[in-house]
């Protein structure tokens, strides 16, 4: 078998990182991250790196091989995901291609991975989010809209010093028992499923909610976006000040607020337009701010009743910002919020099978860099399944992600060191892709209701009580008595 010889320098060496995505031109979506845009957002973030990294004098990790390393950890799950593993991947690529490596030690890896910042990362994870955004087909979009749920999630880290002051662990937990957590506030599309901005910080003090995360997002929103959220986002302030950037929303009722369809001006029934006055100035917003905001909200009020055989009759209460009964519906907006469940699919293909709940990386700055690599593998999964979608015809959330991941994981080395066909509709690999992601289908299981255990009993170790070093000198002094 002969593989190609492609220059490890310069832009023509991040075909490297496309090639094992199987990406190629022409394919719809194809473009969403070209060579050049990671060239670029390395130089917009001043990235340098050395002339040697290995005994004999010549750069092994080039800002090429480094970003293909990163993403192959985040399509590998368990001991795959180590950098040991990924640095073995690296030396089986260079071994094919006829070049050696001096050993597979992590140390010039570890080192030339420290390289990449954060941002270099997430501006690849927007870009590819963007791009895909602005080429789906407009039967994917709702009311040719750009509908972005948002939603937030905890995350576990490493146990060290660095992780703990920047993100300690629970006040309700000894110290040395507990691990650092970190909070985030994701925006996801409706229409790609792809991560389009996110926000994090420590779990708890002042403004680390879900909404103070959520308000650092605004300048990531465009004019006529709309937010489709839970009840915990349905604040008159944070309202307010989407209408003022012009974005809408569509969110359900908070708990403390009671809906009256007898009052306001009625659209239909259960359906009306209510005044919502200003409540006082909350201590997070500035006194110049709260003065510009309106002395109401004009809020449409939807009554939504949720019947399935079987259950008992439930009645919500969505609220918007779309005023127009004619050109948005009662019923449009009732099956529009039943589509907010897919934010907890997103998360959980993240969290749970792509095992991003627990981050390795011991220092903040290589969190924040673990995190958004994580986020950008997760889009380049979804740009796959944007790809098999519309070539099967089919909606992008009924195709399976694991499906999709595992297949990219198991020919990231084999798409790398294979040469690329002229024409993209010859690759027999890019073809293989395709109709395995079609051919995979998530289960439709509306209103499924499963319980919340594990059948498969764990292991019985016993929990750790005390701090690891004083459990530690325990043993020892039971042993020497």
């Amino acid at each position: 078998m002969s593989f190609r010889t492609p220059s490890l320098f310069g832009t023509r060496a991040f075909e490297l990182v496309r090639r094992s995505l199987l990406q190629a031109p022409g394919l719809p979506f194809g473009d969403a991250l070209t060579a050049d845009q990671m060239q670029a957002a390395f130089d917009a973030e001043g990235v340098s790196f050395g002339e040697r990294d290995d005994d004999s004098g010549g750069l092994v990790y080039t800002p090429a091989i480094t970003l293909w390393a990163l993403l192959s950890q985040m399509l590998f799950t368990g001991e795959q995901r180590s950098c040991r593993a990924a640095v073995i991947r690296v030396a089986a690529y260079l071994a094919l291609l006829g070049r050696e490596i001096s050993d597979t030690n992590t140390g010039a890896y570890c080192r030339a991975r420290a390289k990449i910042p954060y941002r270099v990362v997430e501006r690849l994870t927007q870009q590819v989010a963007a791009e895909c955004e602005a080429a789906v087909p407009k039967a994917w979009r709702w009311h040719d809209r750009t509908v972005k749920l948002m939603d937030g999630t905890t995350l576990s880290l490493a146990d060290t010093p660095e992780n703990q002051a920047a993100y300690p662990q629970s006040t309700a937990q000894v110290p040395g028992l507990g691990f650092p957590i970190l909070r985030a506030v994701a925006l996801t599309s409706l229409a790609t499923g792809m991560i389009t901005a996110a926000a994090y910080g420590p779990y708890a003090g002042k403004e680390t909610g879900e909404t103070a995360l959520l308000r650092s997002l605004f300048d990531d929103l465009a004019p006529g976006d709309m937010l489709l959220g839970d009840r915990f986002y349905c604040g008159w302030f944070l309202l307010a000040l989407l209408q003022e950037r012009g974005v809408d929303f569509v969110v359900r009722l908070h708990q403390r607020r009671r809906a009256d369809f007898r009052t306001g001006a009625r659209l239909g029934k259960g359906d009306h337009l209510v005044l919502w006055h200003k409540p006082p100035r909350p201590a997070w917003l500035d006194q110049e701010t709260y003065d510009a905001l309106p002395e109401y909200l004009v809020i449409r009020e939807v009554q939504v009743t949720v019947n399935v055989p079987g259950f008992r009759t439930q009645s919500l209460v969505v609220v918007t910002s779309l005023f127009d009964e004619t050109e948005i519906p009662r019923d449009d907006l009732a099956a529009l919020y039943r589509r907010r469940w897919l934010v907890e699919l997103h998360l959980r293909a993240i969290k749970t099978t792509m095992h991003l709940d627990v981050l390795r990386c011991k220092t903040p700055e290589m969190v924040h860099q673990e995190l958004w690599a994580g986020f950008l593998a997760y889009n380049l999964i979804r740009q796959s399944i944007l790809q098999s979608a519309l070539a099967s015809e089919q909606r992008p959330e009924h195709l399976s992600f694991t499906g999709t991941m595992q297949f990219l994981a198991n020919t990231w080395l084999l798409a790398a060191v294979t040469p690329p066909p002229a024409d993209a509709a010859t690759d027999p690999l890019i073809a293989l892709r395709l109709n395995h992601g079609s051919s995979h289908l998530v289960g439709n299981r509306p209103n499924r209701i499963e319980p919340r255990a594990l059948k498969r009993r764990p292991k019985p170790h016993k929990l750790l009580t005390l701090p690891r070093t004083e459990a530690r000198a325990k043993l020892v002094a039971k042993r020497a008595a």
